[in-house]
């Protein structure tokens, strides 16, 4: 891109009016930081999806423009809430599988766009300083450098209510750390620390809170002198492990037959968690975590009643 061309694209990027996403410029190392807030639920909903996008295709579409990225919350205690659930049962309920295939392209285009940044000269940097749950933590995972501060958690809490992550999440876990550890996260809805999602190889760095912002300045910094020949590398990376847009797509139209299958009682819970977000997001002192541990609960004691009926049968 020429210069000319870059000193046009920068201004029109910074100068639109956004509703979901703070920008911040430091020319110096010219890295962009989006910071992203979405109300009254932090999510990935459409209108904040086309937002985000909309920023990510005019940094892929002016190479040069921006060496680094650097997303991150502007929500005190969550980083994503992941998936719009509210939509999701309104869809589900519906029965309408087209929106949903919609909405799943939609998460796919972010993450394929986040993915094949390096081959637009693009370093990218996820900042995780809340929690992040489903979808959220699966956006994080296309990013060359994942930075948790301790206390933030995340997981993949779809099959609590008999859904599954549907938009990269299994390509991009078993390429980071492999099949095992994906099954494990994916099958078991739990949540982990920052720390368990290091050792598990899904985060790079896990810093004390509060110390979030110095961790990515350092991250930019070191990269900044090798920053040609760090993209270059980062490229090749993504080539010899290669995640297919092809096989993102297929896995959202398995998602969206998941999601028409759910029973009323499925979407209850989905219901349930996504008026726990809100409250969360409002600063209510509980929240999603929260919640899914009491869907966890009620649960194991459902299926300590099922047992106990079917030893009861037997006697």
């Amino acid at each position: 891109m020429s210069q000319s061309a870059s000193a046009g694209a920068l201004p029109a990027l910074l100068g639109k009016p956004y509703r979901y996403l703070r920008l911040e410029w430091t020319s110096e190392l010219a890295l962009l930081r989006v910071r992203m807030s979405v109300r009254p639920i932090q999510c990935y909903s459409l209108a904040g999806l086309a937002e985000m996008q909309s920023v990510l295709d005019q940094l892929l579409a002016n190479p040069g423009l921006a060496r680094h990225l650097v997303f991150s919350s502007d929500v005190s205690g969550v980083f994503n809430f992941g998936g719009d659930l509210a939509l999701f049962v309104l869809l589900v309920r519906a029965r309408d599988r087209e929106s949903l295939c919609m909405y799943g392209r939609r998460c796919v285009d972010l993450v394929w766009g986040m993915e094949r940044a390096a081959a637009h000269g693009l370093h990218t940097i996820a900042l995780v300083q809340g929690d992040t749950l489903g979808g959220g933590l699966e956006s994080v995972l296309p990013f060359h450098h994942v930075i948790f501060e301790r206390s933030a958690q995340g997981g993949f809490p779809e099959v609590l209510f008999n859904l599954f992550p549907g938009m990269g999440a299994w390509q991009f876990t078993v390429r980071r750390a492999g099949m095992v550890v994906a099954n494990e996260m994916i099958l078991s809805g739990r949540l982990y620390s920052a720390d368990e999602l290091q050792r598990r190889g899904l985060v790079d760095t896990v810093v004390d809170d509060g110390q979030g912002d110095a961790a990515v300045d350092q991250v930019v910094r070191s990269v900044e002198p090798r920053w040609r020949g760090t993209v270059a590398a980062l490229r090749a990376q993504r080539d010899a492990m290669p995640v297919t847009r092809e096989s993102l797509l297929a896995t959202v139209e398995q998602w969206a037959d998941a999601a028409l299958a759910l029973t009323d009682r499925d979407l209850r819970l989905m219901e349930r968690l996504a008026r726990a977000q809100a409250r969360k997001v409002g600063g209510a002192d509980e929240g999603a975590v929260e919640e899914i541990k009491r869907i966890e609960l009620d649960t194991a004691w459902g299926e300590e009643r099922d047992m106990a009926s079917a030893w009861g049968a037997l006697a």
